[in-house]
């Protein structure tokens, strides 16, 4: 028992667990700490932060948390900033105006920069990888299935032939005819205006692969004759009674002056 005691008494004892101690802090803290921005990536998230200041702020507030002019963006991620900036929706032109496509008044790296900066308020998504989105190498039946997911869940707004449509209240549905697939992507997972979100579990990437594969093949091979702007059968249907009907109508009526004359 001596011998034990003497041992568990011994000098260097306490610094060994002190040591131990430390050791076992310092790996728990690894595991658990965050991972540290690279000083490029502090360079650009510092670069995004003086653009924000100065083009962003006055509608979403200094820190993003949303002013009486625009909501608050503090954890919509990178996603919804790359695709409001780079397809020209944001900055808008005023809080009551419906975010629109235009010509894009950032640079991409301007653009990346405030993606940085807004992902690093808070958690988000972040911009989708080129596997997440692009639709080469999809199959027949895939692009089928994107048809299929276009139909049920997109033409209602967009037309079936995705040119676009007009929506209640003023609102537009806008034109797919030129959107990549990138920002079909981003589209549906962000929900702008009017447009429901679309996320993971609902819509997983395959089927959102499918849906652009689908558009890219639809406005590579357009429909045959006149497309009557694409809005399907409702600019069909105005054509068959105005225009056929009422030309059928003028000649009956033309037959039946010409007979009241004969007799």
């Amino acid at each position: 028992m001596r011998s034990l005691t003497s041992r568990r008494r011994h000098k260097a004892v306490r610094p060994l667990l002190m040591l131990l101690a430390l050791l076992v802090t310092g790996t728990l803290y690894s595991l658990a700490a965050p991972p540290q921005q690279s000083s490029a990536d502090t360079s650009l998230v510092a670069t995004g932060k003086g653009l924000f200041t100065q083009s962003c702020a006055s509608c979403h507030g200094l820190g993003g948390e949303g002013t009486s002019a625009g909501p608050a963006i503090t954890d919509v991620g990178a996603l919804a900033v790359d695709f409001e900036v780079s397809t020209g929706r944001m900055p808008k032109a005023g809080p009551a105006i419906q975010s629109a496509p235009k010509v894009n008044l950032f640079t991409q790296t301007e653009t990346d920069a405030l993606a940085a900066y807004v992902a690093s308020l808070a958690t988000g998504p972040a911009v989708p990888t080129k596997a997440q989105y692009d639709p080469a190498g999809l199959t027949e039946e895939q692009l089928a299935r994107g048809g299929e997911l276009f139909r049920t869940n997109c033409s209602a707004c967009h037309n079936y032939q995705g040119s676009g449509g007009a929506l209640p209240n003023g609102a537009v549905a806008p034109s797919l005819l030129d959107a990549s697939a990138k920002h079909i992507y981003e589209a549906m997972r962000v929900g702008p205006n009017q447009m429901p979100i679309f996320n993971e579990s609902t819509m997983p990437d395959t089927d959102v692969r499918s849906i652009a594969g689908y558009l890219q093949e639809l406005h590579a091979q357009p429909a045959g004759g006149l497309t009557f702007g694409g809005v399907g059968p409702v600019a069909e249907g105005f054509f068959a009674w105005v225009i056929g009907i009422g030309a059928l109508t003028l000649f009956a009526v033309w037959i039946a002056a010409r007979g009241a004359r004969a007799r």
